[in-house]
């Protein structure tokens, strides 16, 4: 997974960029933790969620936070930013912060690496640890839903206290001020909001699928679902091949029939049926990509 989220960075270029922040390199970063809670009780996993988002705030909050005059230019942060936070919160401001202090010294390590200074967007390698957060709350869920003593009215409840318990830490971390919620980064505060809403959905679906008995109107997405790391990457290689400067493109005005202002809407639509399309035939040929 690492190895296939770091070749994803570089399909459209010309050498390799030994960066990890895909989501796939994330999650292989992740996964060997993972795995080992995968043999220890709940109990264990909670405290390990604890523990894991804890000590990646913590890890935030003692690097020193950016003075009046930080050179925000000089580490590749974009001309006219005006999402720096004020204060304590100051501790996560892009590229001015403790995961982006690593890459400065780790991604340099690698060839073709000299002279990062900075992702633009803030992301970075660390943020492997909250995500192993994400993935904590999934293992935890997964084991409420696995178990058929469980399933039904228990289940769902135990998501939806779940759920609304996370989404309500991270929220009041965020309006603290203790610890902003930023996607980029995958900060603590938001690895609890994005994970409750997480956990609502999953509730949903285990009461209209499993409860209510309703499933064929999730047939399209059991079919995304069964091959979802080889739509992953069909996804950025059209990112990569089907753009308007790539001879692989094939818009034009055949998706102009509505206006221009449809084309985009109309050419990712198409795309988006043909790999559902090709899902579709693997699908029925019972045709699984794993890793």
């Amino acid at each position: 997974l690492v190895a296939l989220g770091v070749v994803l960075r570089f399909l459209d270029e010309h050498q390799v960029h030994w960066t990890f922040e895909d989501t796939l390199s994330q999650i292989g970063l992740g996964y060997p933790f993972l795995f080992a809670l995968g043999f220890a009780s709940t109990r264990v996993r909670w405290v390990a969620l604890v523990v894991v988002l804890a000590g990646y705030w913590l890890l935030f909050a003692l690097y020193p936070a950016p003075g009046p005059g930080y050179d925000y230019a000089a580490v590749n942060v974009p001309e006219g930013w005006v999402h720096h936070f004020p204060g304590f919160a100051a501790h996560w401001n892009l590229n001015a912060n403790a995961a982006w202090a690593f890459d400065r010294w780790f991604i340099n390590l690698f060839p073709g690496g000299d002279g990062f200074i900075g992702n633009p967007e803030g992301y970075s390698t660390l943020s492997f640890i909250p995500t192993l957060g994400t993935m904590i709350l999934g293992l935890i869920a997964g084991q409420w839903l696995s178990r058929p003593e469980d399933r039904g009215h228990l289940a769902l409840s135990r998501l939806v206290i779940a759920g609304a318990l996370c989404i309500v830490t991270g929220l009041v971390l965020h309006v603290s001020g203790m610890c902003p919620s930023v996607k980029k980064l995958w900060t603590p505060s938001w690895t609890l909001f994005s994970g409750g809403w997480c956990l609502f959905t999953m509730a949903a679906f285990h009461f209209i699928n499993d409860m209510l008995g309703w499933n064929r109107w999730g047939y399209p997405l059991r079919v995304i679902g069964a091959n979802s790391i080889l739509i992953y990457v069909m996804i950025h290689l059209a990112e990569c091949y089907f753009t308007p400067d790539h001879k692989l493109y094939f818009g034009g005005p055949p998706f102009d029939a509505f206006g221009r202002e449809f084309q985009q809407l109309l050419y990712g639509g198409t795309l988006v049926a043909i790999m559902w399309g090709i899902l579709w035939v693997l699908y029925r040929r019972r045709i699984f990509l794993r890793i």
